[in-house]
């Protein structure tokens, strides 16, 4: 991780670090840091216990198209979110139903997870892996192996809602689940070809995301 860290925080300062190629992820790395990188990419999380199923490493720009920019509110004071992308037809079902959304409550969830390749899914299952006391198959429940997250395969590309009160319950899902917006989500995210991705008591290992919908395509 030290050695990527000089290369991530660039790109995360120029908004492309959720667009990050595999070229881009190894090009630091000594052969044996990639060797271990490609024990990685071999893993299946059906071996795990999770419920991720494998879409593969699909690499189209799939027509990705910036969201934003997106503000929330923190202590009281405006916080721009990370730049996201998202593929042009799954963006215009989100501004439709956001769209819906505020005409029935007067307010809309934002993006603030939306694309993400798999070369830069690998790099967030390896920051969150010493969160998770070095297990694979914990962290596995939380973060997708790459290949296995809706975030990198745009037919079914996922989305990470937070609202604007900057609520995303991903340390407490349910004060998501408690939202008046999630509540919305329920009744009429399948009208606008969103569906929950892993609901409470998922019998097959992925933890309660309320937060994380996808586009079913059409």
């Amino acid at each position: 991780m030290k050695a990527l860290e000089p290369s991530i925080t660039a790109k995360k300062q120029d908004g492309t670090v959720i667009l990050l190629s595999w070229e881009q992820l190894y090009e630091p790395l000594l052969p044996s840091q990639q060797a271990f990188l490609d024990e990685f990419r071999l893993l299946k999380a059906a071996s795990l216990g999770a419920t991720s199923h494998y879409f593969g490493e699909l690499t189209t720009d799939a027509g990705l198209t910036p969201v934003g920019p997106q503000t929330v509110m923190r202590d009281g004071a405006p916080v721009t979110l990370d730049p996201q992308y998202l593929p042009r037809n799954v963006l215009e079902a989100y501004q439709r139903m956001m769209d819906a959304m505020v005409a029935d409550l007067g307010t809309r969830l934002l993006v603030e997870s939306g694309y993400r390749s798999p070369a830069y899914q690998l790099y967030l299952f390896l920051f969150y892996l010493p969160k998770h006391d070095h297990s694979i198959t914990e962290t596995n429940r939380f973060v997708a192996l790459p290949g296995h997250s809706e975030h990198g395969y745009p037919p079914r590309q996922a989305i990470d809602f937070i609202n604007e009160a900057g609520i995303n319950g991903e340390d407490d899902p349910g004060a998501f689940e408690a939202l008046p917006e999630y509540r919305w989500l329920e009744e009429h995210a399948a009208a606008f070809s969103f569906a929950l991705s892993y609901p409470r008591d998922n019998p097959l290992g992925t933890a309660f995301e309320p937060w994380h919908w996808h586009y079913v395509s059409q």
